[in-house]
């Protein structure tokens, strides 16, 4: 699929500004498309929307289909008349510049619950409902039953719960049935409050860019669900787990602890999960970006119970068959190639094959070689070149604690001097022949490590940057205007032939 020349910037929703503890899918979300049409860009780039579990990572939903309703607009409820503006005047004790998640947690869940003690089902509520039942009856279940027993994950339920024994099951709906239809109706707000957002934005010019992690989260209802098509211990526990051997981001590599998919499970049914998932998310987005794209070629499987990810292995994963029934299926696939780490050329063939574009990091770019791939000028039409991604480091972080060398060669490069080493690579990148380029929002605002997003294999402070009003300002709007005409990517252009 070819992609025109284009821009834009990667914002998840939660790091908007806003007086309700995180950002969500109201004005802000709004404002913040007309900023981005105000300055000449394409596309807005988000993290994924699904509900947050451990670690409050997006990277870690408690469904693959579900969303944030941390994400919920409280003023458009507000409009809608569930809500009264008395009813979210009380926010005082929720930090306004970093998102406390325990804390916006507790104030939305009770903001949610007297929505829905206000709402009247409707024909909406009801179709709602309808479409989306081959996923949403078994999500309410799921978070109606963990929240009844304390939030305990799913394979430290009772045996007849976490087996899903329909007696059990059946009288657990019963029991929870209120339970249940608030979480439905929460699901309900959610995807009416994103399908507004994202028909707003194609109305100016606005498309949206999604992302599919590879992986879901053990504690899912997509795993409680679907054990047949997990590698999984009789009892729940995961046989074998996911993670990446050392790379870029970690000398130790990583462990995610996600669950392994039993892909030979998956290719006896037609791909049949994975088809849903496709077909949900391109619906979502206009493009999709397929996050640890090596997955879909081979996995590093480390045992499960490991306490670190070296002791992994690699396995293959059947792609070229997983993509074969879904361009069957779809089509040419609007999708990125998240191809970082330990590429291959298998990986590439898949990808190349698909005809669908790869990523360039070029923070990753600066180690003095004039041959490495992330430099700007090894870049191609049919690739999205970023400064650094959620993983970076900002870039002004990066350039302050870089080795000498490589700031040095990152400045002979530029030809920079260093003062504004983010415009200067956000100019080198809009510079470049790769069709799609994409600049956080951290680097357009030229900020410091302490904006930075995620720090891989750790926990603590990340996924809780926020942007302040009136932080991008008129000015700094009007430079990253005036650099996207200068390069031709203000408007879509002809894809090169």
């Amino acid at each position: 699929m070819d992609f025109p020349r284009a821009s834009g910037i990667l914002l998840h929703p939660t790091s908007l500004p806003g007086r309700f503890g995180i950002g969500d899918l109201g004005p802000a979300a709004f404002e913040f498309v007309d900023l981005l049409s105000k300055a000449g860009q394409t596309y807005w780039q988000t993290l994924p929307l699904g509900p947050t579990g451990w670690g409050d990572s997006p990277y870690s939903a408690y469904s693959a289909f579900a969303g944030n309703t941390l994400l919920i607009s409280p003023e458009r409820l507000v409009e809608d008349e569930l809500l009264t503006k008395d009813d979210i005047a009380n926010i005082a004790d929720i930090p306004a510049d970093r998102v406390d998640y325990g804390a916006v947690i507790d104030w939305k869940r009770a903001m949610l619950a007297k929505a829905s003690e206000r709402f009247e089902p409707n024909e909406q509520f009801a179709s709602f409902r309808n479409q989306h039942s081959w996923w949403l009856d078994d999500y309410a279940l799921f978070r109606a039953i963990e929240r009844s027993l304390g939030s305990k994950p799913w394979y430290e339920w009772p045996d007849e719960l976490k087996l899903r024994d329909p007696a059990a099951l059946d009288s657990a709906r019963e029991k929870l049935a209120a339970q249940i239809q608030a979480e439905k109706f929460a699901q309900f707000l959610f995807f009416s409050q994103w399908q507004a957002l994202k028909e707003y934005g194609g109305k100016h010019g606005i498309k949206f860019i999604g992302d599919i992690p590879l992986y879901v989260a053990l504690d899912s209802s997509d795993v409680w669900c679907n054990r047949d098509l997990f590698k999984l211990n009789d009892d729940g526990s995961p046989r074998v787990v996911a993670g990446v051997p050392p790379d870029y981001f970690s000398k130790t590599g990583q462990l995610w602890g996600n669950p392994i998919y039993d892909w030979d499970a998956m290719r006896e049914d037609g791909f049949r999960w994975w088809m849903a998932r496709f077909e949900f998310n391109l619906q979502m987005f206009d493009v999709v970006r397929l996050d640890h794209f090596i997955g879909f070629v081979r996995n590093w499987e480390v045992p499960g119970g490991d306490t670190h990810a070296a002791d992994g292995e690699w396995h293959d994963v059947p792609g070229e068959d997983l993509f074969a029934v879904l361009k069957e299926r779809f089509g040419d696939l609007p999708v990125i190639a998240e191809d970082l780490g330990a590429m291959t050329e298998n990986v590439a063939a898949l990808r190349d094959a698909l005809g669908v574009p790869g990523m360039r990091i070029m923070q990753h770019g600066f180690n003095g070689d004039a041959s490495n791939g992330d430099l700007p000028h090894h870049y191609h039409h049919r690739c999205v070149g970023y400064t650094g991604t959620h993983d970076n480091d900002t870039t002004a972080g990066w350039f302050k604690r870089a080795g000498k060398h490589e700031r040095d060669y990152c400045k002979k490069y530029l030809h920079s001097k260093g003062r504004d080493i983010h415009w200067d690579m956000i100019r080198a990148l809009l510079a470049s022949v790769a069709g799609t380029a994409i600049v956080p929002m951290q680097d357009i605002l030229g900020l410091d490590s302490d904006a930075r997003m995620n720090l891989p294999a750790t926990t603590g402070k990340n996924w809780q940057w926020r942007l302040k009003d009136g932080e991008l300002s008129d000015d700094v709007l009007a430079h990253l205007q005036e650099m996207t005409q200068t390069y031709g990517r203000s408007k879509p252009q002809q894809p090169n032939s």
